[in-house]
This record gives structure tokens, sequence and C-alpha cells, in this order.
């Protein structure tokens, strides 16, 4: 295929759809193909490359006319809701309809438009239309800025690599449109990440970079309206700067708004304040300031008493006292820590804290989002790869002093099947599209050179014999390694449309250009996405890579952490976003347990948006959602406000367990223990009067709680982790539920596939569940879920409401009477997971237990309290100051 002749035509037809008004017509796009095929056969093709403006038009195949409305029949199918909005009390009181309803039909939006344009060139109509519509909605709750007081906290959340940089960058131009004049925007605590951004920046807002137009201010520029930086992308605003701006500048004798992007840290801010103290004496009153704090939730948040708070949390705050007019956006993909922050902390020097007290948005996704669903809850999971053949050569806990000779089978496979994916592109015409692999193996910027030299050795190996080889057509017999290519293509992607053949000769093509790169802080050659040149790089990082940072045209990625803390797991998947043309060829490497924490997280995470969508729609304020956040079983991890908990022995823990499912996904695996449980169940039998049969299950409705507390009491789980802090099943707090909350229980004994389980008159099929055993001496169900989609509505007792609600299990705890206790007596099957099987023949029935409470987010009952010994939660808490510890 010609690549310049498909990209011009692609071109060409995309300028045309773009301009049609109103929902594209489903037969629009091969309209417009059908067209410029009778054009070509018509003018011919020397006339034809004139007209697209190419040197030379070659006829695309019929293939390549197939694979061109495919690529736009999914770029204009893309959709993206709209977002979600809690306001706080003050804030439902106020004007928040000042810019949408008004400013915005007044104003001249320049700023705003021209970066609409060019967010035309590159996203789907509606994508540029929603993003248009949530910015709205954010400036509508922050503040005109032609107010005279005024201090706004909001936040916005968004899903990891979603797209919130542009939708910070909409706010800026909209902000900027508004009146607002002072503009910061703190990036990150990594150089690369400020850069990144500020290249960004430059692109939506700015419109230049080194003088040269650039994004939006292509062609579309005015002199007299261009922003002033006064950071640039190689440049962080620092002290010199700041005197020798200080001279000439200052917001009275300059007509445009002020940009800064900084990074996160002590210093930087103290410039900052500094400079604008020597500008104003007292309290800046004309101008109104916008601070976006991307990242939010990792450093800005006081983590210590309020009378002594952190530093950067203390000059965030120092910074916005400084204005009389002020509006501060927190923007993060894991907002845990941010709601965590005491919404009444207020401090006579510094002002507020930066709970966001007046509204937080929640942005929803498009369509064409890569993101956590897709990959990690898919029944089928063809993303993942799981790997095991790592812990010898590279142990999870491993010191910065580890040394390593080889690196394992499964990174030498993964850094294979980039190589092939590189050649795959350029074959579907996206030669010109940069192409990265992740290794994220380690924190310790050592142990990341080691990595880089072993797979730069093993790079240049594979490089010799594809350039030696790959034209002879006997290359096979030539070489192992083309062997291991050809074996892994085919093992990984059986499917592809390309031969063997076709895929070789393009690796001839591109090998020479795959690099190596390490990010850390020590890194000698940077790792750079220009707009000139492809970068074909595998990319080998940690902490550095962790957090916002871009790795463009993600592919492969190779993951080997231990942390099992949301906001810390989900901001390493660097892999989530969007994989136009390639997502097909997307695998992530990790450990079966680490795909199992990720999906749990998952879970979890979407559960919390839903509440979101719940508090918003009864009115609720962040306040309500920060508490329920807090208070939420399976955000226990997220106390990241922890060391507010130093000068104590023990505290107390909340945890609301309305509206929640909680299960034993983690049974022991003593023998002794595993009959007493069968044991258990049977007195419970016992011990109750004949159930009520539903579709071969049982139930036990109106069961006195004391029952239910002693079987909770009595049954063996895994104790590794009793209070459930990991394993997600709080037992003690469910057994103090049970003592404290004054209600009946209904207790549900289920009906499986398998072999038949008959105690007395009980006859029921045991359920069959496959389960791995774990080095810590227990067994865990494969993906955590031990009960089926419908299992809960055996509670609701009118049997059509039963099959109505039994999908949706959100629905039928808002619609449960009683809490319930759900037995299950498993058979079981094992993973080999490097164990015989053998070794468990003699198990043939476990139980496993699940708790389902009625209500939702918004149910008003009494929390459960219990106290927590702080020694206990801070060995929990050691690999989440591990891996915010960065060795890069």
């Amino acid at each position: 295929m010609d690549t310049i002749s498909y990209q011009a035509i692609k071109e060409n037809i995309h300028n045309k759809l773009v301009k049609v008004t109103g929902a594209l017509a489903h037969d629009k796009i091969e309209e417009e193909i059908t067209k410029i095929r009778k054009v070509i056969a018509t003018v011919g093709t020397e006339t034809f490359a004139d007209i697209l403006s190419i040197e030379k038009y070659s006829d695309l195949s019929e293939s390549d006319w197939n694979r061109l409305t495919r690529e736009f029949e999914i770029h204009f199918n893309v959709k993206l809701p709209n977002g979600t909005l809690i306001q706080g009390d003050e804030q439902q009181e106020r004007d928040t309809v000042w810019w949408s309803t008004l400013h915005k039909q007044k104003s001249e939006k320049y700023y705003w438009n021209r970066y609409a344009s060019f967010l035309e060139t590159t996203l789907p109509p509606d994508v540029v239309k929603t993003i248009d519509e949530d910015t709205d909605v954010v400036m509508d709750n922050l503040e005109n800025p032609s107010s005279s007081v005024f201090s706004r906290y909001g936040m916005v959340v968004g899903h990891v690599q979603s797209g919130k940089t542009g939708n910070y960058a909409a706010i800026v131009c909209k902000a900027a449109d508004a009146g607002y004049k002072f503009i910061v925007v703190i990036a990150g605590d990594k150089n690369n990440l400020r850069n990144q951004t500020q290249e960004r920046l430059n692109e939506a807002f700015i419109g230049q970079s080194k003088g040269i137009q650039v994004g939006a201010g292509k062609g579309n520029s005015s002199h007299e309206k261009l922003p002033y930086s006064l950071t640039t992308v190689e440049k962080d605003f620092n002290k010199h700067d700041a005197d020798k701006v200080a001279q000439g500048l200052n917001f009275d004798n300059i007509s445009v708004p002020i940009l800064l992007v900084i990074k996160k840290n002590s210093g930087t801010l103290k410039n900052v304040i500094d400079w604008l103290q020597k500008q104003y004496v007292n309290k800046i009153v004309k101008h109104a300031m916008l601070v976006i704090d991307d990242e939010s939730d990792y450093a800005s948040i006081n983590t210590k008493e309020e009378d002594d708070p952190t530093q950067i949390n203390k000059k965030l705050r120092i910074l916005l006292s400084l204005f009389q007019k002020s509006a501060y956006v927190a923007f993060t993909a894991t907002p845990y820590a941010n709601i965590f922050i005491d919404h009444n902390a207020e401090n006579t020097e510094l002002g507020r804290d930066l709970f966001p007290k007046d509204f937080i948005y929640a942005l929803d996704a498009p369509t064409n989002y890569f993101g956590a669903r897709k990959i990690f809850l898919d029944n089928n999971r063809k993303h993942l790869v799981a790997i095991n053949d790592w812990r010898n050569l590279l142990p999870l806990n491993h010191k910065k002093d580890l040394s390593i000779d080889a690196l394992p089978e499964s990174l030498l496979k993964a850094i294979r099947l980039f190589l092939l994916v590189v050649g795959i592109r350029a074959l579907r015409g996206q030669e010109n599209k940069h192409n990265s692999m992740l290794i994220h193996a380690s924190r310790f910027t050592d142990v990341h050179k080691m990595i880089a030299k072993l797979a730069g050795a093993y790079v240049s190996l594979v490089r010799k014999d594809i350039t030696s080889y790959g034209k002879l057509d006997n290359a096979l017999e030539q070489s192992i390694h083309l062997q291991n290519l050809k074996s892994t293509l085919f093992d990984v992607y059986p499917e592809i449309e390309f031969s063997w053949s076709e895929v070789l000769k393009s690796l001839v093509k591109i090998i020479d250009s795959v690099i190596i790169r390490e990010v850390h802080q020590k890194t000698t050659l940077p790792l750079v996405y220009r707009n000139d040149i492809v970068t074909n790089a595998i990319v080998i990082g940690g902490t550095s890579l962790a957090r916002g940072f871009t790795v463009e045209g993600l592919s492969i990625s190779y993951f080997l952490r231990s942390t099992v803390f949301w906001d810390t797991l989900l901001q390493m998947g660097r892999w989530f976003g969007y994989r136009p043309g390639y997502e097909d060829l997307c695998k992530i490497f990790m450990s079966a347990e680490r795909i199992d924490d990720f999906s749990e997280i998952i879970k979890s995470t979407e559960d919390l948006y839903q509440d979101f969508k719940l508090m918003a729609e009864k009115g609720m304020t962040p306040n309500d959602f920060g508490l329920a956040v807090q208070e939420n079983p399976d955000s226990a991890l997220q106390v990241t406000a922890r060391n507010k908990q130093n000068h104590v022995t023990e505290y107390i823990h909340s945890l609301k367990l309305d509206g929640r499912l909680k299960e034993t996904s983690r049974l022991r695996s003593d023998p002794n223990d595993i009959e007493k449980n069968v044991q258990l169940v049977k007195n419970l039998i016992d011990a109750l009067p004949n159930p009520e049969p539903i579709e071969g299950s049982f139930i036990w409705r109106k069961v006195d709680r004391s029952v239910v507390g002693s079987f909770l009491k009595n049954f063996k789980t895994f104790e590794n982790d009793r209070l459930g802090l990991t394993s997600r099943m709080p037992l003690p707090f469910i057994e103090k539920f049970t003592e404290e909350r004054e209600t009946l229980w209904d207790i549900s004994l289920h009906n499986g596939i398998g072999s038949e389980f008959q105690y007395k008159e009980i006859k029921v099929k045991r359920e069959t569940r496959q389960f791995s055993y774990k080095d810590d001496g227990y067994f865990e169900i494969q993906n955590r879920q031990v009960s089926s989609g419908s299992s809960e509505s055996i509670a609701i007792l009118d049997p059509e409401l039963r099959k109505t609600y039994g999908p949706d299990r959100g629905l039928t705890r808002r619609n449960m009477e009683r809490p319930l206790l759900m037995i299950h007596i498993i058979e079981p099957t094992f993973k080999k997971d490097g164990i015989p099987t053998s070794n468990f023949d003699s198990i043939t029935e476990m139980i496993a237990i699940g708790t389902s409470f009625p209500g939702d987010v918004t149910t008003k009952e009494d929390i459960v309290r219990l106290k927590i010994n702080t020694v206990y939660y801070q060995n929990l808490l050691k690999d989440l100051e591990l891996d915010q510890i960065s060795d890069d």
C-alpha cells in the first residue's frame, strides 16, 4: 500500500465529513468514498495527485478502500456521554449558569473556538461536542471573574488516560475567554510530565512553541491575543526567571492571560509566590486566578496536622490566598485522597484546605476508550497474558542492589511481540504513528538500567538476524530468533490478516528504528515523541511513568509490581487510553494475582461511579460523597490521609455496608478447617426451620441476627487480613453489624451444576468453581467471584420482580428487605500454578459465603465502627509508602 496516497485520501474525506452538521447519515461515508473513486477514474492519477497536493498518487487496493471505510465508521460512530455533577450546599444556591447561558454567548470565545477546531481534526464530532458541554458545566461551577470576591474549590474525575488533559485544556481556553487573567497548571512532580503538559497546552492554548505556530495556532492566531507563557517546554518557572520577569511584567500592563505550567514542587511554588508578592504587597483584588491541579491526589494532600501542613499543600493554599478572586480545580483519575481531606480544615494564615467543597464532576469515557472494563472485566480477557516465570529473576519485593543476569522468557516474548506489532501497524498503513512497549518491573534506577541493557542486547540479536536473513526465501532455516518470532506471531495473533512473509518484510524495513529508552531522573537519553519523526521505543521505567505521563502508541506492557492500593495500581496502568486501528494487538503481561487485583479494583471503581450518579440524582453534596467513599468497605485501603493517625495507638475505622456485597473469595487450604466449615453449615441447617425452595436453591427468611452472628464468628476463613482490608471480606465489621443493627436476616443455600450434596431433607447440586493455590497458604476462586450474577435476587419475594431484578445486582439490593447470608457449597477444581493438582485430590467440597446488604450509597443508616490497631494498619500501608518513594 502507498501510505502517502492512503493518508492523503483519508485526510481529504475526513475534512468533508467533519463539515457535516448534525448526525452523520449511515451511508454518508460510503457516499464520499464512492465520489472520490469516481473522480480518480475521471481525471486520472496524475491530475488527482495534484488535487491532493502530493507528488504521486498510487491507487488503493480494494482491501485498502475497505480498511478506510472501517476506520471512518469507527471514528464517526464514537459516542461520549456527558459527565455527572455533585454540588455543595452553597453552590446549589449560587448562579451556576453564568457561563453557559450568558457569558459564553457574549464573549468572543477566541481561545475555545480555535481549540475546538483543532480538536475536530483528530476527535470524533460527538466527543468534541461533549467536551464542550462538560467543560461548560465546570465553567458554570467556577465563578464569573467579573465578580468582586470568590474562592471556588472543585474536582474533576476522569478515567486513567481518558483525556483529562484535553478537558482541562478546554477549561483553560474558556477561562481565558471569560477573563481569568492568571492561569496556573500544576502538572505532576516529574520533569517529563511537566514538559509534556506544557507542550500540549502550547498546542491547545498558546498556539505556538519556540516562535512557531502549532496546534490550535496554525493559521488561526492573532498576535494581539497571544497568551503570555512564563514557562516553556524546556524550562519550568524558576527563581532566575521570577526575578527577571518581575521587573517588567504584571497583570495591569498586559492585556492577555498569563499561563504557568509548573512542576508540583515546593521550591517552584515558592518562586511563583515570591514573584506575585513582589508585584502586589496586599491581596490581588482586580484579577482572577485559576489553578488547575493535575494528579491532584498526589502530593497536594495535607497528610500532617492542620497547624503544620505539608509544604506543597501549604504553598498551594498560600498561592490561592494571594488572590481575592480564585478558583481551584483538582483533576484526577483516583479521587480517593482528595475526598479524605477534612472538609472543615481551615487555617487562619492559609485559609481553607483543598477539599472540593463546591463541586465534583465525574467525566465519562468515549465508547472507543480502551479502558479497565474492556481489559479486565471482559470474560475472555483477550488482552491479558498471565505470566509466572519471573519470580526468581525479578522478585516483586527486590532491593535496589538486585543483580539481573537474564530476563524471563515471558519478557523476551513480550519484546518479540512488540517488534511484530510495529511491523503489523506499518502494514496497516500506520508506519507514521509512534509505537511503545512499557516494561514496569521495578522502582529502582539501577534495576531499570540492567533491564534496559539486557533488553537492548536481545533486540540487537533479533535485529541482526532480521537484517541478515529477512529477505531470504529460507530465512527461518537460518535463525532461531526468526523461528521464535514466527511462533510468537501465530501463538498470540492466530487470526492476523497478514502472512508471515509479509510481516517479516515489514520487520526488515522498520527494525533499525526500534530504540531502548529508560525513563527516570538520571536518564541520559530522553524519551521524546516528535511530530516529524516516528518513535518506536521499548520504554523501561517506574515511578516516573506511573502518573500522568502518556506513553504514545503503547501496545505491549510488561508489568510486575506488588502494590494492592487502588490509586497506586490504577495510576501505574499506562495502557489505558485510545488505540485506534491497533486495539486488537494490545497485550498486557502480568501475574495472575495482579490481574485479579486489577479486576477487583475495577469492579469497585465502577460501583463508585454508580454511587456518584445515584448521589447526584438525590442532590447530595461533595461532603456526602467523601463520607460515602471513606465508609465504603471496598475503599478501606484508600485512607491516604493516613499520617493523621501518627500520634495514636488505635483509631476508629468506619464502614457502611448498605448496598454492598462481600464474599469469601479466599478460603483456607487446611483440610481440617475445610471440614469444620462443612460441619458448620450442617449445624446451621439443624438450627433452622424448613426452608422455602426456589428453583433448586433454598432460602430461610426472617432469621434472628444472633444465628447469623454465631455462624460468622465460627466460620474459618483466611486470616492473614481478617479485617478484610485486602481480602475484601471484612468479617469483623459484618459481625459487629449483626450485633448492632436490629434487623432480621435471610439465609440462602445455592444450587449449582456439580455433584449432589445432601444433608437430611436438604438436597442441592454443588457449585463448580476453579481455584488457584497461593503461596501464603490459601485457595483463591478464579476472578474472585463466588456467586453468580443473579444469586442475590433469591431474597426478592415476588417471583416476577425476582426475574426483573435478577441481572442487576444494584437494583436487587435496593429492593431487598433484609440482609442476606449466602452459602455456597463448592465442588472445586484446581489450576496447576506449578503445584501438582493431585495434592488436592482429597478436597471434594468447600464452603464459601457471601453477605449482601439492602440499600445503596444514599441509604441513611448507622455505619459500623471498629477500633483498629495502628500497627496492624501501618503494616498494610508499607507497600504504598514504598511506591511513593521514588529511587528514579
